[in-house]
């Protein structure tokens, strides 16, 4: 550990000093306009790469490599479905977004349906984040281990901190400006630790790409389950399922879930918020590719020094990054790994305080929005609150999580597709009432139950099925159940 010391002195600094730096937004912060949506000032640019580091958590890069290791680029197929979501979004979700004043997600479906099936979709987004975070939270633990040889949760309890005291002074300001920062160091981790990976396999590339072909880790498209294949399914990255499950679970994530939404609702304009999705996808694109290729450099290095994969794939990464990258390399590359973590749990927690703001304690206590001081506090107490929920769960989640990445994605694919699907009838039907969008949003769960529990198809599908039975179930409903005069459509 001696010869360590400088690279836990690079990791240590990088943590004061994101943390510093975050903090220094609390003076801006003097309404909830600022708190939550950062004052609706930051450049498209900068909320584009907050977008991607919000979806960008600990889990993603550690998980991302073992895919590809144990694998192929078979997980690309997810990302093309990214793309289409993106521009469907685009022309349908944001437009009906950006017409007047919102917070959160689901003033959309106050506004369209009514206070009761608000509460209840925000209700959902709180339970489900919080849940789908905590295994993220976990996965910081897992790079700290390798790094101190201790499964402590104390790692978790100090990153958790930490990031917990800028995203409660600076609110969404201080989010967004760290994303930026923390991508940056993230990116140029990846890239640091894919070249010097390369450099430790002799030949280079000339050597990794005839093994990796070989081996077929090359491989994007997997065509070879048609719809009468009876595995059709249960294939977790088959083409269809990978294109048509990425599609609809990035609609949902990015077009109904407050941690994106929030950051749409930031944008200047509704032009800006598109400019910003859409660029989004780009970034991401690289991104994964990245770490897949990181993963494949990994698959031949091991290979080739007969190396046994470690028994949790998890850990190869930051196994590789620590026990082969040399010193300062290694730190410098931990520390852009714990800056993708901090990014995500304060996109969580400031995501999670607006909801429970906007959508539970203004509409209950009756306050008007005016005593914008005292709301504030109630802002950073519920950002206090929900940082020691991540924590609990983060704690917890370690004790029965196999794999991270498929873990947090399956997490947060069983709800999304009941939240698409009601949003969907919310923005594209005029007659639909809000007790049949509440029997779809049953009916749709009541589906994605059943399919979680009780079958073996690939969580890829679970959006898709959740999200077309809420909808068909909600517009059968309101020719059986409505009888209410129809409400205006969210996008008149």
């Amino acid at each position: 550990m001696p010869d360590r010391i400088l690279d836990l002195a690079i990791v240590a600094g990088y943590l004061v000093a994101v943390t510093v730096f975050g903090s220094r937004f609390r003076h801006s912060q003097k309404s909830l306009k600022d708190y939550f949506l950062g004052g609706r000032d930051a450049p498209w640019w900068a909320i584009s790469l907050s977008i991607v580091a919000a979806e960008t958590s600990t889990l993603t890069i550690i998980g991302t490599p073992a895919l590809a290791f144990g694998s192929d680029l078979g997980f690309l197929q997810l990302v093309f479905g990214y793309l289409l979501a993106r521009i469907f979004i685009s022309l349908a979700f944001i437009p009906a977004y950006r017409r007047g004043e919102m917070y959160t997600a689901y003033e959309l479906i106050r506004r369209r349906f009514g206070e009761g099936l608000r509460r209840f979709t925000a209700g959902t987004f709180l339970i489900t984040r919080a849940l789908a975070e905590g295994v993220r939270v976990f996965a910081i633990s897992i790079v700290v281990s390798v790094v101190l040889g201790t499964g402590d949760t104390a790692s978790i309890v100090i990153i958790t901190l930490l990031t917990l005291l800028y995203t409660f002074h600076g609110g969404m300001t201080a989010v967004i400006w760290t994303d930026v920062a923390q991508m940056a160091l993230y990116v140029s981790g990846a890239l640091l630790s894919f070249w010097m990976a390369l450099e430790n396999i002799p030949g280079g590339w000339e050597t990794v790409a005839p093994l990796a072909s070989a081996a077929g880790k090359f491989r994007i498209f997997h065509f070879e389950t048609g719809f009468s294949d009876p595995g059709f399914f249960s294939t977790t990255y088959s083409f269809w399922a990978g294109v048509l499950g990425g599609c609809f679970l990035s609609t949902a994530t990015h077009g109904t879930d407050q941690l994106v939404v929030q950051r749409l609702l930031a944008a200047r304009t509704e032009a800006e918020s598109k400019a910003a999705l859409l660029a989004s996808w780009v970034v991401v694109f690289l991104q994964f590719t990245l770490f897949l290729l990181i993963g494949i450099l990994l698959f031949v290095f091991y290979q080739q020094n007969g190396l046994a994969a470690p028994e949790r794939l998890d850990r190869l990464y930051p196994s590789f990054v620590w026990n082969f990258l040399p010193p300062v390399v290694s730190g410098i590359v931990i520390a852009a790994i714990l800056a993708a973590a901090m990014s995500n749990i304060s996109a969580a927690l400031n995501s999670l305080a607006s909801t429970t703001v906007m959508d539970f304690y203004i509409p209950l206590t009756g306050q008007d929005g005016k005593a914008q001081e005292k709301l504030l506090g109630v802002s950073r107490i519920a950002t206090l609150f929900w940082g020691a929920v991540l924590l609990g769960i983060g704690i917890v989640a370690g004790h029965i999580s196999q794999s991270v990445l498929e873990d947090g994605l399956a997490i947060a694919s069983v709800p999304l597709g009941a939240m698409l699907g009601v949003f969907s009838l919310g923005v594209f039907t005029k007659s639909t009432s809000q007790t049949a969008a509440g029997v779809g949003m049953a009916a749709g769960f009541a589906a994605i139950g059943y399919v979680t529990f009780a079958t073996s198809i690939a969580w890829t599908w679970y959006v898709v099925i959740g999200a077309t039975v809420t909808y068909l179930a909600g517009l059968l409903a309101s020719r059986i159940v409505d009888s209410a005069p129809p409400r205006a459509t969210a996008t008149d």
